[in-house]
């Protein structure tokens, strides 16, 4: 069995395993690499590599594969009570035909995985608002950073959204306390960071616009505006300047770790676009222990 499909405009220049999971399903990497090796996965009628990156009017073909089966064998979805859906639901900011926006609480995983099974994709799932869809994850938010996420309505607004995004024409705010005084009140944070991909080293150019908006001789509430979207970004920006932010588990300094805060101090404040001539504009209120830590740190936020 056969399978084809074409590029279009959104997805130009996208990687090919990206372009496979917004289109296919959420595949392991792994499964991916083996299937392209396998022949199953051709660009062209050719082998490629899932880093390709496609352009508009390429040929994908799938060949004797059935994703569903697949993505079953290795996931298993989170079953949410009703008050879990409900509470996720009380969250929301915007509902419209395309998308969602909701106020993300911290300690939640936007899609499930191998370390976290409770996750937002699963939860909206079985809500009424998904009733004749499913739900698409549009954009990362770290498990532990609360704030502003939209979930796309349908393929179509998913595939929007990801152009949006690689086109670097989403513009969201972030807000962080950190230890310590930033050297600069404002200016912009240019680093290569370094991850690792089964045991290969990438590095990736960084950057983030940041400005002070309250310090103190102990700790500073910093925003800020990545233009650049690697993984932690923010938090390895930071603690490459020696200003971890509080509650930073993974990165951190030690002499920071005594009476350290539980909640990550990282919120996602506002986030812009524009579709079709129109802006949007959203804004995430602080959580209340965000709000409690700033109080406790005499710190002040102008909107507050």
């Amino acid at each position: 069995m056969k399978k084809t499909y074409n590029v279009d405009e959104t997805s130009n220049n996208m990687r090919l395993d990206r372009w496979i999971r917004n289109n296919i399903g959420n595949l392991p990497q792994g499964f991916i690499e083996k299937n392209l090796r396998n022949g199953k996965i051709k660009l062209n009628n050719k082998k490629i590599k899932s880093s390709h990156k496609i352009k508009k009017n390429d040929q994908i073909d799938l060949f004797n594969f059935d994703f569903k089966e697949s993505i079953k064998q290795k996931k298993t979805k989170f079953q949410p009570s009703k008050d879990v859906i409900k509470a996720n639901e009380e969250l929301i900011i915007d509902d419209n035909e395309d998308f969602i926006v909701l106020n993300k609480k911290a300690g939640i995983s936007v899609q499930g995985g191998t370390k976290s099974k409770k996750n937002l994709v699963d939860i909206f799932a079985k809500s009424k608002i998904f009733q004749n869809t499913k739900p698409f994850s549009v954009h990362r938010l770290d498990k532990d950073t609360s704030g502003v996420f939209i979930m796309a309505k349908h393929h179509k607004s998913a595939q929007l959204f990801t152009s949006l995004f690689r086109l670097r024409k989403v513009h969201k705010t972030y807000l962080g306390i950190c230890h310590g005084e930033l050297s600069s009140n404002s200016g912009e944070w240019k680093n290569d960071l370094v991850r690792y991909e089964k045991d290969k080293k990438i590095i990736e150019k960084s950057r983030t616009i940041y400005k002070v908006l309250d310090k103190n001789s102990i700790c500073t509430l910093v925003e800020m505006k990545p233009i650049t979207g690697r993984k932690h970004q923010l938090r390895k920006q930071l603690y490459a300047a020696g200003n971890p932010i509080y509650g930073d588990q993974k990165y951190n300094l030690r002499n920071n770790q005594k009476g350290i805060n539980k909640n990550l101090m990282l919120h996602s404040y506002q986030i812009k676009f524009m579709i079709n001539d129109k802006k949007y504009t959203y804004t995430a209120l602080l959580p209340d222990y965000f709000k409690k830590f700033l109080k406790i740190k005499r710190l002040r936020f102008p909107n507050s």
